[in-house]
């Protein structure tokens, strides 16, 4: 069995995995495609991952070496504050992280043939400290096979119906920051609590001092709020996922409420990152 120790004691311990990035957090709530979100991350060009989970993950040979399972409980409210901002306040000033949980998968402009250590080294040349991504829906077509609603080999995205809202702060309308709305939480926004119907997640940042998550995602800095610097467009991001298919699928409140996620806007999901920036879901900005 994969050992499984708490993540403070980890963090404590100083190790040399969190000595350079990019790191990724992935926040295990369930068994729902865990080792494929695991090699996924590897693949995309991670450094090293931290698999947070309240019950131990049997780890492939092949992922031994660049993923520590650490325990936590994942199944809390807003489990990934505090864990994101441990994290924070152990990695040297600088390190790129990311965030995200399991049965979700990063994909950002020309993923297919280069790294995310390639691609944070050029958003860090365009002066940004973190990077914007969208958290776009995926769910399996068909729920009476499917009942969690995950599918890795038939997995469907909206292809429209996202837009944004101006967001707005105790002064008035803030610099730069929007907040993004469209996929199932807009679908079925009946079933999905108001504070949790965006869409926008700033999910890879470079650890500074005092810096700090909140628990709607967003962070304490402003600036690593926005979607792009004062003066051009900057790259962003997407996190496909099937997080909220999950949820809808299996709570009691809108699971008998919901007899198929497809509808009239649903493609198939081909897993590249072309499709994504094609439906303007991500852009590439001044990266080429």
């Amino acid at each position: 069995m994969t050992a499984h120790p708490p993540l403070a004691g980890f963090l404590k311990s100083r190790p040399g995995a969190l000595k350079r990035g990019p790191i990724a957090i992935v926040l295990v709530e369930d068994d729902a495609a865990v080792t494929e979100t695991l090699r996924h991350h590897v693949q995309v060009g991670f450094r090293h991952i931290l698999a947070l989970s309240p019950d131990p993950i049997p780890l492939p040979d092949d992922l031994a070496q660049r993923v520590t399972c650490l325990h936590w409980n994942t199944r809390r409210a807003h489990a990934h504050q505090e864990a994101v901002n441990a994290v924070l306040a152990a990695v040297p000033t600088g390190t790129w992280l990311y965030y995200c949980y399991n049965a979700e998968f990063l994909f950002f402009p020309f993923a297919e043939t280069r790294s995310v250590g390639e691609m944070l080294a050029f958003h860090a040349e365009e002066r940004r400290e973190a990077m914007l991504t969208y958290v776009v829906d995926l769910y399996s077509p068909d729920l009476s096979r499917n009942p969690n609603a995950v599918s890795l080999t038939d997995a469907m995205l909206d292809r429209a119906g996202y837009f944004a809202l101006g967001r707005k702060g105790p002064a008035g309308p803030l610099e730069r920051q929007l907040d993004f709305h469209g996929g199932l939480r807009w679908r079925f926004e009946e079933h999905v609590p108001p504070a949790s119907r965006r869409i926008d997640r700033i999910a890879l940042f470079r650890a500074a001092p005092n810096l700090r998550i909140e628990a709607d995602h967003r962070f304490n800095i402003p600036e690593y709020n926005t979607y792009s610097c004062p003066w051009h467009h900057n790259l962003t991001a997407a996190i496909t996922s099937f997080r909220t298919a999950k949820a809808l699928a299996s709570n009691p409140g809108s699971r008998d409420a919901i007899g198929s996620f497809r509808w009239r806007n649903s493609e198939p999901f081909q897993w590249q990152a072309q499709q994504l920036m094609d439906l303007g879901l991500m852009e590439p900005g001044q990266w080429f």
